[in-house]
């Protein structure tokens, strides 16, 4: 199987891992897990749940472009939190930040509720799959 690793310029370089991979053939994209990190490698807005979750929706998009797709080639997200509660009182500026990037497309997804995310400061990562056309 042939694969091609993505790290965009847009991001911070990654280390120890790839922003992401997409496979040949059935152009399988696979996400790997995005914070709010900004360019820099730090989390934007480290209290900020909303912001650092736009954040994160951002570096997913950068990926997803990179592989020559658009985020409604999403398929599977799973969204790691580190404070449920935050995410349900945060609701309904979430999913005004979430529509403002998918529209009104909703892949299959998954919320998880985590002890803590490898970032001190990161309150959300979301990790996915993607297939792009060829």
């Amino acid at each position: 199987m042939n694969k091609r690793v993505l790290n965009p310029e847009a991001l911070a370089r990654p280390s120890g891992y790839s922003h992401g991979v997409i496979t040949s053939g059935g152009n399988l994209l696979f996400l790997a897990g995005q914070t709010g990190m900004d360019r820099s490698g730090k989390i934007a807005s480290p209290h900020d749940l909303v912001a650092q979750f736009s954040q994160t929706l951002a570096n997913l998009k950068t990926v997803v472009e990179a592989a020559g797709g658009e985020l409604t080639n999403v398929v599977k997200l799973t969204i790691y939190v580190t404070d449920k509660s935050a995410y349900r009182a945060h609701l309904k500026p979430l999913g005004e930040t979430y529509r403002a990037f998918f529209g009104n497309y909703y892949p299959a997804m998954t919320l998880v509720e985590v002890k803590s995310l490898f970032d001190d400061n990161a309150l959300v990562e979301i990790e996915g799959f993607a297939v792009i056309a060829v």
